[in-house]
């Protein structure tokens, strides 16, 4: 196993050394009222990409990047037409409501502009049907971005599985969330789309669920559930009026089942994994930190401890990892956590939840 994962980073490094001789990939910005866009602001001193212009017709939130990150106003465009007419970016990273992913990809999709959208690909299934179509139209690359992606614990965990370690999967259970948006203290401009149904697509189902369909679609080689149940409760009407903020999705599978904690009420910000296999259990406790269990009798067990850096480039940002995919020097394979496939099996499980929680049934996907 050991030997194989060795092999693995010696092909990775080799990888990131090619890919470091090019130039640039000219990237545009849509939108900064979300407050992941601080993420491609820091990872272009890397050289993999250039942020050539920004789409924001609010100028006092333009202003307050422009004098953190030092770049000129007159980058800023009202909107994304004017920036694609002025710039001709090669690709475009959305960081605007969920809601307006769709747009952007109208916009790009018949220039043969490529794009990544910041998690999860749409607020609907008629959103993300209308996104695929474009591009399958117009052959771009469509990525969708989570932060999780990039955490070594997440890939160890993903070939330990692989690696038959622990056995065929039995039970997933995935948690992600924070105290809620308004409590953590996020911008006024990122809060006001969070909270709206329409825009966000819901709550804490939508802002965190999607983390947690994303990498069980993964872990399943891209499989669709057979059946989504969820559960909503608003445990903070004064902060969050209009969305849901705690909730439990439940995916099964013919052998296995998943329990999907979403909740912007934890006392503590997380994003953690269990792998319960037959033979074993594996915790990616966060981004770096991992432990694997092998039972012994009724309730020991054995365990072994994991202190993992961070992968090597391309595949530790996710604006070097697009670079890179445009490039061709990295393929995406369907059930990749960024890839149009697995994220539109991930749009459909939320598609799926949102009726479940609505209705209090099972939703069966046909």
């Amino acid at each position: 196993m050991y030997r194989i994962l060795t092999c693995l980073t010696l092909l990775l490094m080799l990888t990131s050394a090619l890919y470091a001789q090019r130039e640039p990939l000219r990237v545009g910005v849509a939108g900064l009222t979300h407050t992941h866009v601080h993420g491609i602001f820091n990872s272009e001193s890397r050289g993999e990409i250039e942020i050539v212009g920004i789409a924001e017709p609010n100028r006092d939130l333009a202003r307050r990047y422009a004098e953190q990150y030092d770049f000129p106003m007159e980058r800023v465009y009202d909107d994304l037409e004017a920036l694609i007419e002025a710039q001709q970016p090669a690709a475009v990273t959305a960081f605007g409501s969920i809601f307006e992913h769709l747009e952007v990809v109208e916009a790009c999709a018949p220039r043969g502009i490529h794009i990544m959208v910041e998690k999860p690909l749409a607020v609907s299934m008629d959103h993300a049907r209308k996104m695929e179509a474009l591009a399958e139209a117009h052959d771009i690359h469509l990525l969708t971005n989570y932060e999780t992606t990039w955490y070594p614990t997440n890939h160890r965990a993903y070939a330990l599985v692989q690696d038959s370690l622990v056995g065929e999967i039995r039970k997933v259970v995935i948690r992600d969330g924070h105290r809620g948006p308004k409590n953590i203290g996020v911008d006024p401009e990122f809060l006001e789309w969070l909270t709206d149904p329409v825009q966000n697509g819901g709550g804490a189902i939508t802002d965190f669920g999607c983390y947690g369909a994303n990498l069980m679609t993964w872990l399943m080689q891209g499989q669709r559930p057979l059946t989504v149940t969820a559960v909503t409760q608003q445990l903070q009407p004064e902060n969050n009026p209009d969305v849901d903020d705690e909730a439990l999705i439940i995916l099964t599978y013919p052998d296995a089942v998943a329990l999907i904690q979403a909740s912007w009420n934890w006392t503590i910000g997380r994003k953690d994994m269990e792998i319960y296999g037959l033979d074993g259990v594996i915790y990616a406790d966060n981004r770096h930190d991992l432990r694997v269990r092998i039972p012994e009798g009724y309730d020991g067990f054995s365990e072994m401890e994991q202190a993992l850096e961070e992968r090597p480039a391309p595949y530790d940002d996710p604006f070097a990892y697009l670079a890179a995919v445009i490039a061709g020097e990295v393929e995406v394979a369907p059930a990749d956590l960024s890839a149009l496939e697995n994220n539109m099996t991930v749009v459909e499980i939320l598609d799926a939840a949102v009726r479940s929680a609505r209705t209090g049934e099972t939703v069966r996907l046909e």
